[in-house]
């Protein structure tokens, strides 16, 4: 996380909003932990200022989307996660096997932008984009696990 707290903070108050104790902690927990569900910021939140409900992170987060200081993707079926709205914008790639967010640059998406901008006049939001697959981990794990069983069935076969 690049921006620090405080900048964020600045931002709240420039916007009008006062700076409660829940809002001040709810940014900190979103800065801090990067994609995370209200549930892990509340959690944070909780070292804290046990106090916290978690409707409270719920309301806090849509006042500071609305605001522009967070932003928020859905990965799946799950809750959404949210990060600081002042990260360059990125897609985020979900690995369907181990569950790992890869932040691909929002310039890998162009060709798919590019295309659907041309054929469907859509302009497209890449910093909601989630796109599903399996990671070069686990791919590779995939495939020397094929590679093993290859192995094994070629010594089977042998014998």
């Amino acid at each position: 996380m690049e921006t620090a707290p405080t900048d964020l903070t600045k931002e709240l108050r420039a916007k009008g909003y006062r700076l409660t104790p829940q809002r001040q902690f709810v940014l900190q927990a979103v800065a801090s932990l990067d994609h995370a569900t209200p549930e892990a910021i509340c959690e944070e939140v909780r070292r804290t200022a046990r106090g916290v409900n978690l409707s409270t992170v719920y309301r806090t987060l849509e006042l500071l989307e609305e605001l522009g200081l967070v932003t928020h993707t859905h990965l799946g079926h799950g809750a959404q996660i949210y990060h600081t709205a002042d990260q360059p914008a990125h897609v985020h790639l979900v690995c369907r096997r181990c569950g790992r967010i890869v932040e691909a640059a929002d310039s890998a998406a162009e060709p798919l932008v590019d295309r659907l901008r041309a054929d469907y006049g859509f302009e497209t939001d890449v910093r909601h984009l989630a796109v599903f697959g399996n990671c070069a981990d686990c791919v590779a794990a995939t495939a020397s696990g094929a590679d093993a069983d290859a192995d094994a069935d070629t010594d089977a076969a042998e014998q």
